[in-house]
């Protein structure tokens, strides 16, 4: 391990267990993850290709009963044919992700010139 490496380790130990722990999650995920992530810059826009087809989620049970709401964002990237290609999820409560990704993946989108990357968000209530 370099130096740099030992420096954070050593200051990791000075801090109480919860921050510790909370900051080699965060070194983790720095280490591991972001490399691999390639967000374009226009990406955190709603993404401007029309829905052809749209699938609302459906409201999980234990989201219901513990009366859970929010919204749940996904990074697309749609195919020129219209099918989605590829999808992250930036941020929602861990109980919504699913059923929204399971809507997402029905989706069809209108046929571009191009590859379209862009967020789509899906809002939660207790009323749905």
């Amino acid at each position: 391990m370099d130096v740099s490496g030992e420096k954070i380790l050593v200051r990791l130990r000075k801090t109480s267990r919860w921050t510790a722990g909370a900051m080699s999650a965060l070194l983790t995920f720095a280490v591991i993850v972001m490399p691999g992530l390639t967000v374009p810059a226009h990406a955190q826009a709603e993404i401007t290709r029309r829905v052809r087809s749209r699938v609302a989620p459906d409201y999980p049970d234990l989201a219901r009963r513990m009366n859970i709401r929010g919204t749940v964002k996904v990074l697309v990237v749609v195919s020129p044919a219209g099918e989605l290609k590829d999808s992250k999820v930036v941020g929602g409560n861990p109980i919504l992700v699913d059923a929204a990704m399971q809507a997402l993946k029905k989706w069809k989108f209108e046929p571009g010139p191009e590859e379209s990357t862009g967020t789509v968000e899906f809002k939660f209530h207790p009323g749905q």
